[in-house]
């Protein structure tokens, strides 16, 4: 008798990230050139004095790290904090390392979620992590819809009390993935006000707060108290450290002294010479300029050519540009189309129901790379 497994690792779907992955493997076998616009994991290298910071704190006797990391990279969060957002947190009691913003949102319900409040809602379009972490859980998922004739944003006001009341945990990611949408300050006042009239959390995810055209985005946590709130920030875009997974929960001192407690059963305490990583990394902002400048680029090489071939693209943000698909077709044969040329994109409806007839373009091919593309990137704009 065969041992019976978690039933929902059969029901879910193939993860993106490995979909992608088996995309890539079959266009690299066909010998031609491949344009990767997948999955975000910039080709930039990482810049040297951060790998340096690691490759100078590899220890000769390795020992178990602490959950709480270390003050010297908790401080170096706060300094980032005060610097960015003009905030000033508390490095004992409102920050947390985590090992990238997936491994911190994925195991964040396991926490927050009350059974007598199963209720927890996440975007759609969103990051598939969301859906996963909650069905994981044993929590009951909820979407809210994200649409361009809404600016991609929330209606807040469709949600009755009563489903507020059953609410655990509402996800928010702002500067938005797939869409590449802002959202203004209003809409975090009103959720944070409403999370604290209802007693719920809410987990803003701000991986690509500095990956911006224009003016810089906000963070959650300038939004008045930090009561039911934690924002999730990663070094992953910002610093090119995708691999290293490193980043940071802060917010809420009385979340954040839970989370400290329940994250050491999980085994997911950064090491050490990550952590040095880290504290380079966020002590500088020199290197995030000049990734911004980068990304800015190669947003404006890919849209002048989509506009040509006059596809609209939503959102603004510089790290995604989230790409109406031509009249005749879906998210699915869109995608389809451009993979013939080795283009390789995510389909829109990967993200959720209401990404169909949207495709995703990370910026993470070179500027050579995204040139060339767009030379071989099909005329026809219908199906």
């Amino acid at each position: 008798m065969k041992a019976p497994l978690n039933p929902l690792l059969g029901k879910l779907a193939a993860y993106l990230q490995e979909k992608a992955n088996r995309q890539r493997e079959a266009a690299v076998r066909s010998g031609r050139p491949v344009y990767d616009f997948g999955i975000g994991d910039p080709r930039e290298p990482t810049p040297e004095f951060i790998r340096k910071a690691l490759r100078d704190a590899v220890p000769e006797v390795s020992q178990y790290p602490s959950i709480s990391g270390t003050p010297a990279v908790r401080k170096a969060v706060a300094g980032y904090l005060q610097r960015r957002f003009s905030l000033a947190l508390d490095p004992d009691t409102e920050i947390l390392p985590c090992a990238g913003a997936k491994e911190a949102l994925f195991h964040l319900p396991l926490m927050a979620l009350n059974p007598d409040r199963p209720l927890c809602w996440y975007p759609d379009p969103a990051y598939p992590v969301y859906e996963r972490a909650i069905l994981f859980a044993r929590g009951t998922p909820r979407t809210y819809s994200l649409v361009a004739q809404r600016a991609f944003l929330p209606d807040l006001d469709a949600i009755s009390p009563d489903d507020w009341r059953r609410t655990s945990i509402w996800f928010d990611c702002y500067p938005h993935n797939p869409t590449g949408a802002g959202a203004p300050r209003s809409h975090h006042e009103k959720l944070l006000a409403i999370a604290r009239e209802h007693g719920f959390v809410v987990v803003c995810d701000e991986p690509y707060v500095d990956l911006y055209v224009g003016a810089p985005p906000h963070s959650a946590l300038q939004i008045g108290s930090r009561e039911n709130l934690l924002a999730i920030h990663s070094l992953s875009k910002r610093s090119g450290m995708t691999g290293y997974r490193s980043g940071f929960i802060a917010g809420d001192p009385a979340l954040i002294a839970a989370l400290r407690e329940g994250r050491a059963n999980f085994g997911v305490a950064s090491q050490s010479f990550v952590l040095a990583a880290a504290i380079a990394a966020w002590n500088d902002d020199a290197h995030v300029e000049e990734r911004r400048k980068v990304f800015a680029d190669k947003r404006a090489v890919l849209l002048t050519h989509l506009k040509k071939l006059g596809l609209s693209v939503g959102g603004d943000g510089a790290f995604y540009l989230w790409v109406h698909v031509p009249s005749g077709f879906t998210s699915e044969s869109y995608a389809a189309k451009l993979a013939e040329k080795n283009i390789l994109v995510v389909p829109g409806n990967s993200f959720g129901p209401s990404g169909e007839g949207f495709i995703r373009l990370a910026m993470v091919p070179t500027l050579a790379d995204c040139k060339a593309a767009i030379e071989v990137w099909p005329d026809k704009t219908t199906a």
